[in-house]
């Protein structure tokens, strides 16, 4: 959504907090949701707009990104990267009157000296040349209550390294640092990649792809990929563990003779037998339909709390019966 500022969608000021922000939006998903304005597409596209919004905001890494980059922060991750590309280049001297060059991150000091005598009087210290793991990579995840609920799939972009194609990680060819990769071995590497996101995930839940972090080098294994997941704040459902709570609006009437009222599920609505004279507050259990459990069989509750609604507008004739019933059940 460019030019468009997620504050200013979520009302929000700059400095907010995590609470406020994350309060902001349940109170806008409250008023925008599709089920509370069935058919409006403007309330619709407002409420993708701010669901857009609080995805950057709510978390702290891509809201960090967001306030240095604006619209182009998405692409934080490329811009830092040519930074440090600029930066981790340092020139050494050998004592013989020139000079020797090596990238910050690719083992400090022990990699200086192994690639300065590296294939010298038959030896060669290059650790490129032995087999080493990739490093493990990892990136965030927001998903909705309903993908949590039933599992979901995200295409990623992934930005990593691959052993240099043209001295094939060793960082050298012929005793000569590769004009390629500038000695390091590396090369950046951009892929895109379907991830899973299975079912009863959590804020906070940390999911493996194994073997889709960085390449190895000399025949080493990859790393693995780890998903930070956050799930969103939900209009209809506060999430307790696996237990979803909710409450339910019951007319006066029913509460008092008894009835039936819908109750929502992330599956549907359900029918909910309510006793008569029932109290308001009173907390019906629905067995096996809040969230999956992670990784294992078997599913949360619904709590579902009882909201008494009081009749209002009444005619005289509605006033007349509860004169009445006051008369015979006075205080």
């Amino acid at each position: 959504m460019p030019n468009k500022n997620y504050y200013d969608i979520l009302g929000v000021s700059k400095g907010a907090t995590e609470k406020d922000i994350k309060a902001a939006y349940r109170r806008l998903a409250r008023k925008y949701h599709p089920d509370v304005n069935p058919g409006d597409k403007a309330a619709e596209a407002k409420f993708k707009e701010m669901n857009a919004a609080y995805e950057v905001l709510s978390d702290k890494e891509k809201r960090k990104k967001y306030d240095k980059y604006g619209d182009q922060w998405q692409h934080a991750d490329q811009f830092e990267q040519a930074e440090r590309q600029q930066s981790q280049y340092r020139r050494y001297p050998t004592g013989d009157g020139t000079t020797y060059q090596y990238s910050g991150d690719i083992g400090g000091m022990d990699n200086i000296f192994e690639d300065l005598f590296g294939g010298l009087g038959g030896r060669n210290f290059s650790r490129r040349s032995r087999a080493m793991p990739g490093r493990d990579l990892e990136t965030n995840i927001e998903v909705t209550l309903e993908e949590a609920f039933t599992g979901t799939s995200r295409m990623i972009n992934l930005q990593g390294e691959e052993p240099c194609a043209a001295c094939k990680g060793t960082g050298r060819i012929q005793n000569v640092a590769c004009s390629t990769c500038r000695g390091t071995g590396v090369a950046a590497k951009m892929s895109r990649l379907e991830v899973k996101i299975p079912a009863g995930v959590a804020t906070g839940s940390r999911v493996r792809i194994s073997g889709k972090g960085q390449a190895g080098y000399g025949g080493g294994a990859s790393g693995d990929l780890y998903l930070n997941i956050t799930v969103r704040p939900h209009a209809v459902f506060e999430r307790q563990g696996d237990d979803l709570i909710t409450s339910i609006p019951v007319p006066l009437s029913v509460a008092v003779l008894g009835g039936e009222v819908q109750v929502p599920t992330l599956k549907g609505k359900v029918a909910l037998k309510i006793p008569p004279e029932t109290q308001n507050g009173k907390t019906f259990r629905l067995a096996g339909q809040g969230m999956p459990h992670l990784g294992k069989t078997g599913s949360g509750d619904i709590k579902a709390t009882v909201n008494v609604i009081l009749p209002t507008k009444l005619t005289d004739k509605e006033k007349e019966l509860f004169k009445q019933l006051g008369n015979l059940r006075p205080a």
